[in-house]
């Protein structure tokens, strides 16, 4: 009897701890946040992705009644900050505003990135969709594409286009036209928008697929100009710029770049659907929604399932886009 009162005592303290164990998340999840919300951006200050952030943090802060600061770790196509947060405890206070290539294309183009986008992060939700636009120094020979492809083609070493890292999207931008128009187009890349923005502004690279809102305030002050949009469709905030397809005529030039914001896989749920909620209610609001659309930006609001299907989507694309492309890192 003895023996079987000391089995019955072990067993409901079992039970009594998982018990506190299942208690411990819901208890975190209502607690959240409990310090200062980090988002983390994966390239250098001044592009597309930390345009976004900047201007979610202003309003994610007093949602979440905690800080919001945002914090750039560049490097690797977006690899150095995408794994930092896919190693950050997983508790909603570390979020990545990942764009396209840390999330779909990365894993396509190394063996071992440090992470695994799929079973590391989890999407949270989708931020901006934007259009590329291929933007050139104003003092350029070619105002037009038809003139900048002819100017290429008589250049023996072409013409110079900037990325903000291999297997961005604007890497893609630059290694598809050069394909489809058949024209000599040299890569080269940075670490970031910033830095190809500013080598572009000295007119040290010839043209640069930049995300529009890294890209807009040059535009307006006239050290820029924009001849085409990399999407399927005109953008919202710029509907006088033509598509590449509409002007060159190939019909398959639709590549976006987008900003989503993921967290490490093990959040909590609640504290997931939390910030969904939070993040769609900021992008819903008029003045955030108007100033993204003039910056260029395409709004679409998601669920954390909707975001899901098309982060998948997306890396599907890519992964067929760099096998019949055959690109490769640099």
């Amino acid at each position: 009897m003895r023996r079987q009162l000391l089995r019955s005592g072990s067993a409901a303290l079992g039970l009594a701890a998982l018990g506190l164990a299942a208690l411990a998340g819901p208890a975190s999840a209502q607690t959240f946040p409990s310090h200062t919300v980090t988002l983390v951006v994966a390239y250098a200050p001044g592009g597309t992705g930390d345009v976004v952030a900047r201007l979610i943090a202003t309003r994610l802060g007093p949602a979440l009644g905690q800080n919001v600061v945002v914090e750039n770790r560049p490097g690797a196509s977006g690899g150095i900050g995408a794994q930092s947060v896919a190693r950050a405890t997983p508790d909603g206070h570390t979020i990545l505003v990942g764009q396209s290539a840390e999330i779909s294309i990365n894993q396509h183009l190394l063996k071992n990135i440090g992470y695994d986008p799929e079973n590391d992060l989890l999407p949270v939700a989708l931020g901006t969709d934007v259009p590329l636009a291929l933007a050139i120094p104003p003092k350029a020979p070619y105002q037009t594409i038809d003139e900048l492809l002819a100017t290429a083609r008589s250049r023996p070493n072409g013409l110079s286009f900037a990325s903000s890292g291999t297997g961005t999207p604007g890497h893609f931008a630059g290694e598809l036209l050069k394909a489809r128009s058949k024209t000599n187009l040299v890569h080269v890349p940075y670490k970031g928008a910033g830095p190809a923005l500013n080598d572009l502004l000295g007119a040290h690279v010839d043209l640069y697929f930049s995300g529009f809102p890294a890209v807009m305030p040059h535009v307006k002050s006239g050290s820029l100009k924009v001849l085409a949009v990399s999407s399927k469709k005109r953008a919202t905030g710029a509907p006088d710029v033509p598509t590449v397809a509409e002007v060159t005529g190939i019909k398959e030039f639709d590549l976006t770049l987008w900003q989503g914001f993921f967290v490490p896989r093990g959040t909590p749920k609640a504290v997931v659907t939390r910030l969904n909620t939070e993040i769609n209610a900021i992008l819903a609001q008029p003045d955030i929604k108007t100033t993204l659309i003039e910056a260029g930006a395409e709004v679409n609001p998601m669920s954390v399932d909707e975001f899901t299907a098309f982060v998948k989507e997306q890396t599907q694309r890519y992964q067929a886009l760099i096998k019949e492309m055959g690109i490769a890192l640099e």
